[in-house]
């Protein structure tokens, strides 16, 4: 086990925007590729953001292209999402993952593909 933080959820309007963050005090982030994913009850696990090791390369999922920002300071060991233009349907448990395996032929959207993730902050985006 390592001991993801995640924080930075809450409880907003529709439109309104919030920034989460993650954190170890046990686990380099600078040598893993990190992502953020998302389950709400009753639902499956979606990825919505990976982030490369470097920083240099993301993507997203249709569901929040062009209203999340991942991004990440290995210096602080700390992973973001920045989230914007927030809808009823982004309610959820948000986690961070990393990936510790080198191999190569994964897909950033198999959320089996990481290795590691923390317990979650909460989002819940009211109408």
């Amino acid at each position: 086990e390592v001991d993801f933080m995640e924080s930075g959820g809450g409880s907003v309007q529709a439109g309104g925007s919030l920034k989460l963050s993650c954190t170890s005090s046990e686990f380099s982030f600078d040598d893993s590729e990190m992502g953020w994913y998302r389950q709400a009850p009753g639902n499956e696990c979606e990825m919505v953001s990976w982030i490369s090791r470097s920083g240099d390369n993301t993507d997203y999922s249709d569901s929040v292209k062009g209203r999340a920002t991942i991004s990440r300071d290995n210096a602080k060991n700390t992973l973001y999402l920045q989230m914007n233009s927030l809808k009823p349907e982004d309610t959820a448990m948000y986690y961070c993952a990393a990936r510790g395996r080198r191999t190569s032929g994964w897909v950033w959207r198999d959320r089996l593909a990481y290795d590691y993730w923390g317990q979650g902050t909460q989002v819940t985006v009211s109408s």
